[in-house]
């Protein structure tokens, strides 16, 4: 059935609301906007559901959602009756349907007589990794599009370590979806009469209480560190406002101040447009405040706190952006450094990062007999490890992060968590400034022992069918013609993470690994109409990595636009 006809049957199904057929109607004569809405449903896999919200196949709906979460509890249903009883832990952020999409859920689970433990107000994504371990829940569901514009919601379905699903779990839920062949088909228990029967059980805060104590045990110093550190903190209007501030409170650190116009939660974003602290144009409030009250640190977290982005005073009183790089490699030297200064380290000790995050926290721990292991990106990626080392005890982790600003420094989430993170930067920042030191400086200190890694990322946005074939078309044509020499650099090896055996999962990502140690990857965003160019250089100075860094940056625009 072509997109037209899929339309026209959306209008006739007695079981679609008037108020989504009206959207609809509205769009007669609008082709393009037409086909963009219908011409695919809206693909589930190992990130879920995510999309823009409206009517039709290809949007974030009541219908769509309700189809996956009918396929989420069929699936659950064949796993057995443990698998109901054990259940699934709900929460959501402060988007637009979040709290609609969660109580929907709540409603098809208990239909299927699947026990439910949902949070009542929105919360980090963080806090739902740990409630499906605390819970010892079959399944975790985030209504969250994450750092996404105010146009998008998602739907993250997490395994029973905590983690967000793979591909196992991903494509056996996405083949019960198939088979939810009419909306009406759905399965739905009232909200209420589930909690009567006992089916829905709503989050007590004792668990919050747990999750704040359980990252109060994670620092490293707390006596020798400068706690009167002055720093300026932004939700961004999202669901880090509550627990991010608690923890600097129960951490002794007073001297807080808040970006009063991105305090509260707003679906809309209407400070920022777009939420995402990874661009530095999202510090612009902050660093208003920041001049104004002299901080030395700027921190943001996303819409639902599991990313955690960072600004450092310099000695000119300017505000410095650190890119998830410089802030992964920081924390992790941090906790290596450290705890082996205090005879804490463990002999099998391990950090993982993805596979387009720089080398820098790879160099500090090969220094430090650390194992420094790689993983396809996702934060599941990075998750799946820790789930087996559990088992195992091969390995004890110490830390994990990938360059979009997402880290995680505890065993209890198996996810980012911009709560733990943001306590663990400000105790670093502290403890260095016990000692005379910024955080620039101590990354400068870095690149004198270890060399002076840089990076860039670009990305490019190719909305809707046409600019989906045409990131098809760039990546086919990196494939066929790699970038033998670029400047000075020549290439020494290419990595195709679809085609190559490397040991992991096959990922639609290329690498370029150049002589000089440099490198650049390119892959498609799993999340957004984008294509994205990772660029890494190894150099003698700041002068020596940047100009690598243009060559890169030309050459693989030189690509872009020879695709047509």
């Amino acid at each position: 059935m072509d997109y037209k006809n899929i339309y026209r049957a959306w209008l006739e199904d007695p079981s679609i609301d008037e108020a989504s057929k009206e959207e609809l109607r509205a769009l007669e004569g609008n082709e393009e906007e037409i086909k963009d809405r219908f011409y695919t449903p809206l693909a589930f896999g190992t990130a879920g559901l995510r999309g823009k919200l409206g009517a039709g196949t290809n949007r974030m709906n009541m219908y769509t959602v309700g189809a996956a979460c009918e396929g989420l509890a069929r699936f659950i249903e064949s796993q057995g009756q443990d698998a109901k009883d054990r259940g699934v832990s709900i929460a959501y952020d402060v988007r637009h349907f979040s709290k609609e999409f969660s109580i929907l859920s709540a409603e098809i689970l208990a239909a299927h007589g699947i026990h439910v433990y949902i949070h009542t107000e929105c919360q980090p994504t963080p806090l739902l990794s740990y409630t499906v371990r605390k819970t010892d829940s079959f399944a975790g569901i985030m209504v969250t599009a994450s750092h996404n514009p105010k146009e998008y919601n998602g739907y993250k379905v997490y395994n029973d370590e905590g983690s967000q699903i793979l591909d196992d779990w991903a494509k056996a839920i996405e083949s019960e979806i198939g088979l939810v062949i009419s909306y009406g088909d759905i399965k739905r228990l009232a909200y209420e009469e589930g909690k009567e029967q006992g089916l829905i059980e709503e989050i007590a805060q004792d668990l919050i209480e747990d999750y704040i104590q359980d990252i109060l045990e994670l620092p490293i110093h707390d006596q020798s560190i400068d706690k009167n550190i002055k720093i300026v903190y932004s939700p961004l209007n999202g669901a880090g406002n509550k627990l991010v501030r608690r923890i600097f409170r129960e951490r002794g650190f007073d001297n807080i101040h808040i970006v009063k116009e991105q305090e509260n939660p707003d679906p809309d974003f209407t400070t920022i447009g777009y939420p995402n602290p990874e661009d530095p144009k999202a510090f612009a409030l902050s660093e208003k405040l920041g001049k104004e009250v002299g901080a030395d640190l700027l921190f943001a977290t996303d819409p639902d706190s599991d990313r955690c982005a960072l600004e450092v005073r310099n000695s000119e009183g300017d505000f410095v952006f650190f890119d998830g790089n410089k802030v992964g490699a920081l924390i992790g030297y941090y906790i290596i450094s450290e705890r082996q200064a205090k005879g804490t380290l463990p002999e099998n000790g391990a950090v993982l990062k993805s596979i387009v995050t720089g080398d820098l926290l790879a160099a500090i721990a090969e220094d430090y007999g650390v194992e420094c292991f790689e993983v396809l990106t996702g934060f599941k990626n990075i998750a799946a490890p820790v789930n087996e080392w559990d088992e195992t005890g091969e390995f004890e982790y110490l830390y994990g992060f990938e360059e979009s600003i997402g880290y995680n420094p505890s065993k209890f989430v198996r996810d980012k968590d911009a709560v733990s993170s943001a306590m663990m930067i400000a105790e670093m920042a502290a403890f260095y400034r016990a000692q005379g030191k910024s955080l620039l400086d101590v990354l400068d200190e870095l690149y004198e022992e270890y060399g002076y890694y840089n990076n860039r990322l670009k990305s490019t946005v190719l909305e809707g069918i046409d600019g989906k074939e045409k990131i098809n078309r760039i990546m086919e044509e990196f494939r066929a013609n790699p970038l033998e020499k670029i400047a000075d650099m020549t290439l020494d090896e290419v990595i195709d993470y679809e085609r190559d055996d490397t040991g992991l999962p096959k990922s639609n990502v290329l690498r370029y690994f150049y002589d000089d140690g440099s490198w650049y990857a390119i892959r498609p965003s799993g999340t957004e109409p984008k294509i994205k160019v990772y660029m890494y250089s190894v150099g003698e100075d700041l002068e020596d990595s940047e100009r690598k860094l243009t060559a890169f940056e030309n050459a693989t625009d030189d690509v872009f636009a020879s695709v047509q």
